[in-house]
């Protein structure tokens, strides 16, 4: 194995640590995401492009590295998502689920905390997500929607690019698991 490929890769049994987070930070931190998500895109138009409830479930899903609770970050900020928006009630959740899921599955494999790695999740799970979203959108809606990849890999990089300072400000407000196995 390379140096690289091994930093890349965690000594799993050494080096795997989950990331707890106060009570209030799990509630409000998403929730600010997703009024967000649904209002400022109102005023300034141009924000509608970032995706924060996709970052905020992709980062706690990183972070927590337990599918269980990458699960269940994913279907409350999807559901609350959708309640909130005029799209059918449960897609954002399916998606965001499996998000939630991906995403804590991956941390257990890698280094979450190296920079490059979160620029490349940022990204891929921005595409995921649109991709399945439009999956869905025309297996259970029967709605022919377009896909154009063109757009969602410059907005996935927009959203990566973004990842990077929200995750980095996110990440002050963990605490270390107290069952670091080192």
């Amino acid at each position: 194995m390379s140096e690289l490929s091994g930093h890349v890769l965690q000594d799993l049994p050494r080096r795997t640590r989950a990331s707890k987070f106060r009570p209030t930070a799990l509630f409000l931190i998403p929730l600010a995401a997703i009024l967000f998500q649904v209002y400022l895109p109102r005023f300034v138009e141009y924000l509608a492009y970032l995706e924060l409830p996709l970052l905020v479930t992709v980062y706690f899903g990183l972070m927590r590295r337990s599918q269980i609770h990458g699960l269940l970050i994913g279907a409350s900020i999807g559901l609350a998502q959708d309640s909130l928006g005029d799209l059918p009630v449960g897609m954002f959740g399916i998606v965001k689920t499996l998000l939630g899921y991906f995403a804590a599955s991956v941390s257990q494999r890698f280094d979450v905390d190296n920079p490059m790695i979160r620029l490349i999740l940022g990204f891929f799970f921005f595409f995921f997500h649109h991709f399945f979203y439009w999956v869905l959108t025309r297996a259970l809606l029967g709605q022919q929607r377009p896909f154009d990849v063109q757009q969602t890999l410059v907005l996935g990089v927009l959203n990566a690019a973004v990842a990077l300072p929200l995750f980095a400000a996110l990440d002050r407000m963990r605490e270390p698991a107290g069952g670091d196995l080192r």
